[in-house]
């Protein structure tokens, strides 16, 4: 994929989590990067690959590899992290809402994720 189609992509996702409280776009080892309040939530993994590593507890995880493994990756440098890959190009945009909304409750301060609950 085009680095240029990649970014429109991160910028989508991006959007798509702002509706989370505290969410801010920033870098994580020279990728762009979602962060919580300075924690990091996703980041794009390179812009040749188009993939997001976001992060996702591991019931979840085995989960969702095991549902679609063609929208959802995992090489071993995320395999002892809470962390899936996500295909931006295969991904609906309803599946993506839901793995950033679990991605920033894992990222989110207890009075973050009090706050959004109680909205």
């Amino acid at each position: 994929m085009a680095k240029a189609a990649v970014k429109v992509k991160f910028k989508a996702a991006f959007a798509l989590a702002k509706r989370f409280p505290g969410v801010e776009l920033s870098t994580s080892y020279g990728t762009p990067a979602i962060k919580v309040k300075g924690k990091l939530m996703a980041r794009l993994r390179t812009e040749a690959e188009g993939w997001l590593a976001i992060r996702c507890e591991f019931l979840l995880r085995d989960i969702l590899l095991n549902a679609q493994p063609k929208v959802f990756h995992l090489t071993d440098h995320y395999r002892d992290h809470a962390f899936i890959l996500v295909d931006l190009t295969k991904i609906t945009k309803g599946a993506l809402i839901d793995v950033l909304e679990q991605g920033w409750r894992m990222t989110a301060s207890k009075k973050l994720l009090r706050e959004y609950d109680e909205r």
